[in-house]
């Protein structure tokens, strides 16, 4: 692979193996989750893992809605609301991008929304917008649209906004969203401040005194260097936590360390997967973790369509 395939590969398997690896341990107390050494997709045998029946190396709804998201955006070649939403549907009541066409772990706030739209709201209308709204669904799923978009800062913002907004469609949701875009988009380019640089694009395109400049600056915190995450389903904390678990280094070690923060194991994982994959590419991806990922044969053919929007 060359640098920009390699890039792209480890941010889309990165964020799918780290969701896979971190089903596991889901809703697990962190002094309870096995020591980081022993954290693979088949935990110890006396650790009492979390959807036993699913098999290990399997995605689940992270990496599902973020497949949705991508063949939607390489679809239609623009991001359409419509189509997106009725992918989500599609995956909601068949499976759609699913590993074994098998629906799994659906938030509440996300099932509430795509039950909105099954009964006719618009995609503008479905999503909850009140403050304790903020669970981390829309997060999980939104980096294929940093991974897709080749518009001005402006444009991916205005799409990451709009995808949150299908079922989360707080301004702290949609904040989160954007700006973990622009912090993948100044990863992918290899940014040497690729957090700082996107907090400052941020901040130059939020309108002063708007709700997504409070939500940033008093909710989101960039600017917080003392970071303290605990891998919760808060939104803030899922961003937070992901930022955090960076610090300790490789893809294997940042995808352990957020395992270990217990609680909403594989989104974390997978927020920070996608990350750190874009920054140290795929084949930083230990290979046993690679060769263990279920449903490849769902994801491969959407990356290299992928890779071959931005060589052509």
């Amino acid at each position: 692979m060359n640098g920009l395939e390699d890039r792209l590969a480890g941010g889309l398997f990165g964020l799918l193996v780290g969701d896979a690896l971190g089903v596991p341990y889901e809703f697990t107390h962190p002094d309870e989750i096995p020591e980081r050494r022993l954290i693979e997709m088949s935990p110890p045998s006396d650790f009492h893992r979390s959807h036993r029946n699913v098999p290990p190396g399997t995605w689940s709804d992270d990496g599902a809605q973020a497949l949705c998201l991508l063949e939607s955006l390489l679809e239609r070649d623009r991001f359409d609301l419509d189509d997106f939403s009725k992918r989500l549907v599609a995956w909601y009541e068949r499976g759609h991008m699913a590993v074994d066409g098998r629906v799994f772990d659906v938030g509440v706030q996300t099932s509430t929304a795509l039950r909105a739209l099954m009964a006719g709201l618009s995609p503008l209308e479905a999503g909850p917008a009140e403050e304790r709204h903020n669970g981390n669904g829309s997060l999980m799923r939104v980096l294929p649209l940093a991974l897709w978009h080749r518009g001005p800062d402006e444009e991916l913002v205005h799409d990451a906004y709009l995808q949150s907004h299908v079922t989360h469609a707080h301004a702290r949701s949609r904040v989160c969203c954007a700006l973990y875009c622009l912090w993948a988009r100044r990863t992918l380019t290899n940014h040497a401040a690729p957090w700082d640089d996107a907090v400052a694009t941020i901040r130059r395109i939020i309108e002063p005194d708007s709700v997504e400049a409070e939500a940033l600056e008093f909710h989101i915190r960039p600017d917080d260097r003392e970071l303290v995450g605990e891998g919760s389903g808060y939104v803030v904390d899922t961003l937070r936590s992901a930022r955090m678990v960076l610090e300790a280094g490789s893809y294997e070690a940042s995808v352990r360390a957020a395992i270990a923060l217990g609680n909403d194991t594989d989104t974390t994982a997978c927020v920070a997967g996608g990350i750190v994959g874009l920054r140290d590419g795929y084949e930083a991806i230990p290979q046993r973790w690679r060769d263990a990922l279920r449903g490849r044969e769902l994801a491969t053919p959407l990356l290299e369509r992928l890779v071959s929007r931005h060589t052509r």
